[in-house]
């Protein structure tokens, strides 16, 4: 493994962590103005981002139609990132469970479920503000989350908590700062990526200090889980539905969708960062290489 993964001892990590959530939380009911209106004619997600820019369906659409398509897709995005959350908070209060409740550690992983508990609630929040369905993940994709806390565990935990976080932490720090994005989406967007980097820095060590006690059977196991569930964090995105808002056939829409060079281009951007962790990390390897070319994270 290499040195430059080396961490921090784990309790002054989340003793650290602890204080930063101290001075800097938000409560999404306070700090966002869910009754300001929505801007006239600014989309939801950059058009650049939408998974058909660029693709015959996209040219056939008009302006209104565009930002209607874009606010479906985040809807999609946000109301996906909410079922990731309850996800991680599963997980999460798993190995509080196992844990000495004394120590900072445990402090920070309860620390880190009230945040996603916040941040739930803003999403959903953020979805009806704006008029669209909580499309949430395919049924399949739905159901098969209920075993996930039962199948991970350690680094592949950790590491697909990671993937998820850090897929829509690059979306959304593209978003931000955007202008032409709406102000809501971007208020949005800038409260989760301020506290999700606490939550990236306390997973990232995590994963480390695991791997380094993995023997080369766990490693497989790890690398193979992660891969899987990473890949259909990708798939679940952009729920096919969405398209009927805009009068596509959703599996047009998505036949389209992961056809189109630019979504592609858009999910291996997204996970740029996390997949290079994970690959110093360890948890790149042949097991899961299937799944990692599927997602378009590796190519």
């Amino acid at each position: 493994m290499s040195r430059a993964l080396q961490v921090n001892d784990r309790e002054k990590t989340a003793a650290r962590l602890l204080n930063s959530s101290a001075r800097n939380s938000y409560d999404p009911e306070v700090d966002v103005d869910w009754d300001a209106p929505l801007a006239d004619g600014k989309p939801y997600i950059p058009f650049k981002r939408s998974s058909l820019y660029g693709t015959h369906l996209w040219d056939r659409l008009s302006e209104e139609q565009r930002i209607e398509l874009t606010k479906h897709e985040f809807a999609s995005i946000a109301s996906n990132g909410l079922w990731f959350e309850v996800l991680l908070m599963q997980m999460l209060l798993k190995e509080f469970y196992n844990s000495d409740p004394r120590t900072n550690h445990a402090q920070y992983a309860l620390t880190e479920v009230a945040d996603e508990c916040r941040h739930s609630t803003m999403f959903a929040k953020a979805v009806d503000r704006i008029g669209a369905p909580a499309y949430g993940p395919l049924p399949l994709l739905h159901r098969g989350g209920r075993i996930l806390p039962a199948v991970l565990r350690g680094p592949s935990a950790y590491a697909s908590i990671l993937v998820a976080e850090e897929i829509l932490d690059r979306f959304q720090r593209d978003q931000m700062y955007d202008e032409d994005v709406q102000p809501l989406v971007r208020m949005v967007n800038r409260i989760h990526v301020l506290e999700e980097a606490r939550h990236v820095t306390f997973a990232r060590e995590e994963v480390v200090r695991r791997m380094a006690e993995c023997n080369a059977a766990e490693r497989a196991y790890h690398q193979y889980w992660t891969a899987l569930v990473s890949y259909c964090i990708c798939l679940s995105l952009i729920n096919p539905h969405v398209y009927k808002a805009v009068g596509i056939r959703p599996r047009d829409g998505y036949q389209a969708a992961w056809a189109n060079p630019g979504f592609l281009d858009t999910l291996h951007w997204g996970g740029e960062k996390i997949m290079a962790f994970l690959d110093e990390a360890g948890l790149v390897g042949k097991p899961g290489m299937r799944w990692w070319k599927k997602a378009n994270l590796i190519r």
